[in-house]
């Protein structure tokens, strides 16, 4: 034992190994590869905050934010006032959660079917096909729809009038449109909410499944047993951070698609297309910067309400 001890002493110099203390200069390149994003960050999301106080000044260009005389909430009366702030916040919050709950069922759902494609080219050609709308720009998938839905030269009418039908007006009718905006939301965006499921799912061992699978377990079962569990942190994730905009809507869906056709509002418009149009009427800046200020507000509560409620039933899939 003396002679051990007095080798491992002869090695290390009579002393214990210390580590070594690694400094900045170690770090830095990480800090410099970090650094375009870190300044991003800043400009894009930390940089605007000054301008909040828009939404409680009567801003003008000539005194700028900082000089501009201070107004308290008028500027929020701007979406509560009129005779259609329930429609639009009915509107905005209906599709919101049914575009939240829909998509988060459907994404799932294919990023399951996804990975079940055994040949390798069969699923990237897949994953590259759905996920091409999702890289289109809303004005493509506008005159998609178009091209669908035209009174006169539309897909659908063509059909129709095939089978001796009439031709529909289909941006006159109110009832088909909840159901078209959330079929064209859907199908956009199913291809990025898939890869987000899809890598947790690939970062499952096959440990697991091979367990499963010798004690006879069907390939249903072990999606159930197996997969949707351990999906669970991921789903509740995504649907915290969901939440925070509830109050949002897309501009480009429900302006742009729609054509803004004035006969669709009352199952179209949303508080975004609204302040749009006010805006376009009265350019005032400051009534669409409390908008967007309330917008996020609510947000944020929903974020804080929804991780409250997730934390009660089960800490350990809660954000904070």
């Amino acid at each position: 034992m003396k002679n051990t001890k007095r080798n491992k002493r002869s090695q290390t110099g009579g002393y214990p190994a210390v580590k070594k203390k690694q400094g900045f200069a170690h770090w830095l390149p990480f800090y410099l590869m970090g650094l375009p994003g870190i300044l991003y960050l800043i400009i894009n999301n930390y940089l605007p905050l000054f301008g909040l106080q828009i939404a409680f000044k009567n801003f003008n260009y000539a005194d700028g934010i900082w000089n501009s005389p201070w107004c308290g909430m008028d500027n929020f009366q701007y979406l509560f006032s009129s005779n259609t702030a329930f429609r639009i916040v009915r509107n905005t919050l209906c599709y919101s959660v049914v575009f939240i709950l829909l998509g988060m069922v459907l994404n799932v759902t294919v990023a399951i079917l996804a990975n079940e494609i055994i040949s390798k080219k069969t699923k990237k050609l897949f994953q590259t096909l759905i996920l091409l709308p999702h890289l289109m720009s809303m004005v493509i998938v506008a005159y998609l729809v178009f091209a669908y839905l035209s009174p006169n030269t539309g897909l659908l009418n063509s059909i129709i009038t095939s089978l001796g039908g009439e031709a529909i007006n289909w941006y006159q009718e109110l009832k088909a449109w909840p159901f078209i905006l959330t079929f064209v939301h859907e199908w956009k965006g199913i291809g990025f909410g898939m890869i987000l499921y899809l890598a947790t799912i690939l970062s499952i061992s096959e440990e697991y499944y091979e367990a499963a699978t010798i004690d006879g377990a069907t390939r249903w079962q072990q999606i159930k047993i197996i997969t949707l569990p351990l999906l669970k942190p991921t789903i509740i994730t995504l649907l915290i951070l969901n939440c925070g905009s509830i109050f949002r809507s897309d501009f480009g869906l429900f302006f742009q698609v729609t054509q803004n056709q004035g006969a669709l509002y009352p199952v179209t418009d949303t508080i975004d297309t609204f302040v749009y149009r006010g805006l376009m009427v009265q350019p005032n800046i400051a009534m669409s910067s409390a908008a967007g200020f309330l917008q996020s507000v609510v947000g944020f509560i929903m974020v804080v309400l929804v991780n409250a409620i997730v934390r009660k039933i089960d800490k350990s899939n809660a954000m904070f």
